[in-house]
This record gives C-alpha cells, sequence and structure tokens, in this order.
C-alpha cells in the first residue's frame, strides 16, 4: 500500500470513526438526562410520601389520645349509671 491509498481510506475512516463517537456521546448524555429526570421524579415521590406518612402518624397520635380519653372516661362511669344509659339511648339495629 503506498501512503496515497492510506491517506485515502484514512478520510473515510476518520469520518466514520468521528460518526460513531458523535451518536455514543448523545447517546450518553440523552441516557444521563433521563436517569436525571427519574432521579428527580423519585424524589419528588419519596417527599410526597413521607409528608404523607407524617400526617398519617400524627392522626394516628390524636387517635390514641382520643382512645385514652374516652376509655378514662368509660371507666370513671358507675355500671349503674352507664347501664341506665344504654336504656335510654335508642337501639338501631340492622336487620
Amino acid at each position: 500500500m503506498s501512503f496515497s491509498q492510506i491517506f485515502s481510506y484514512s478520510g473515510p475512516l476518520a469520518t466514520v470513526v468521528a460518526a460513531v463517537v458523535v451518536v455514543l456521546a448523545a447517546f450518553r448524555t440523552n441516557t444521563a438526562r433521563v436517569w436525571k429526570e427519574e432521579a428527580e421524579a423519585q424524589t419528588a415521590r419519596a417527599n410526597r410520601l413521607e409528608t404523607d406518612l407524617k400526617e398519617i402518624k400524627a392522626r394516628l397520635t390524636q387517635i390514641e389520645q382520643d382512645n385514652r380519653r374516652l376509655i378514662q372516661l368509660l371507666t370513671s362511669i358507675d355500671p349503674n349509671q352507664l347501664t341506665a344509659y344504654r336504656l335510654l339511648q335508642p337501639t338501631t339495629e340492622d336487620n
């Protein structure tokens, strides 16, 4: 092979190599962008779930406090008064 033949083949070969490098770089850039967007979406979802979980925990704490208070009230009522109260209340039964 002569130098002129080597130079004649090297031009198109360099173009093909450059095109492959550009395509790979674009693929990596797009892939990184997609993963970044997905990570941001997952972070936002995790933040929403964390907020919801805190709200649920606060509600549960309030319900537990209310239940403790109701238990205190029920245990402090005289059984005779409780029976009388039950007799005065209309009963609703599902048929």
